[in-house]
C-alpha cells in the first residue's frame, strides 16, 4: 500500500474537516474495540426544515447526491481524527456501507457513494480503499439523501 500523510493530503486538497457533533440519541459517534474503529452512520446535509423529504432522482440528482456522499466522508474522516487524535493511525479503511434515499426505480446508487469512496482514497491513498455496499433505501433519518457508515483498521 501507498503510504500517505493524510493530514498533508487534507491541506493539499484544501480541505477544512467539519467539527464532530454529538449523536442524538443513545449511542455514540464511534466505537475503538482494539485494532477496530467502528464509524455510526452519518449524513449529510440535514433537511430538517423541509416540509417534504428530497428523493435521489426526483429532487435530487445522482451528481448533487455524489456531492453530499463526499460531504459524509470529510465527515466519517473528521470522526477518525476525533477518535484517534492523529489520521496517520488510519491503517486502512475496511469497509464501507453507503444507504442512498432514492426512487424506486433509480439505479446509480453506487455512483453516489463514490463521492465518498473517492475522497478516501484520494485523502488516505491505498489505505483508503475498502469494500463497498450501496444500497437504495426508502427513507433516511433527518431527511438525509445519504447516510454512510464505515469500519477502519486501526494502527497501535
Amino acid at each position: 500500500m501507498t503510504s500517505i500523510d493524510p493530514e498533508q493530503r487534507l491541506q493539499q486538497l484544501g480541505l477544512v474537516l467539519p467539527t464532530v457533533t454529538a449523536p442524538r440519541g443513545n449511542f455514540d459517534a464511534y466505537v475503538l474495540d482494539g485494532n477496530t474503529l467502528y464509524l455510526s452512520g452519518k449524513g449529510a446535509p440535514a433537511r430538517e426544515d423541509m416540509a417534504t423529504v428530497p428523493k435521489v432522482g426526483r429532487e435530487i440528482s445522482a451528481t448533487e447526491a455524489r456531492d453530499h456522499a463526499r460531504e459524509v466522508g470529510l465527515h466519517l474522516i473528521a470522526t477518525m481524527k476525533a477518535a484517534l487524535g492523529d489520521l496517520s493511525r488510519v491503517r486502512r479503511v475496511v469497509k464501507v456501507l453507503g444507504m442512498v434515499n432514492a426512487t424506486p426505480d433509480f439505479m446509480q446508487h453506487t455512483e453516489v457513494i463514490n463521492g465518498c469512496s473517492d475522497l478516501l482514497v484520494e485523502v488516505f491513498g491505498d489505505a483508503g480503499r475498502h469494500a463497498r455496499s450501496a444500497v437504495g433505501v426508502g427513507s433516511l433519518p433527518r431527511g438525509f439523501a445519504v447516510e454512510i457508515e464505515a469500519v477502519v483498521s486501526v494502527k497501535n
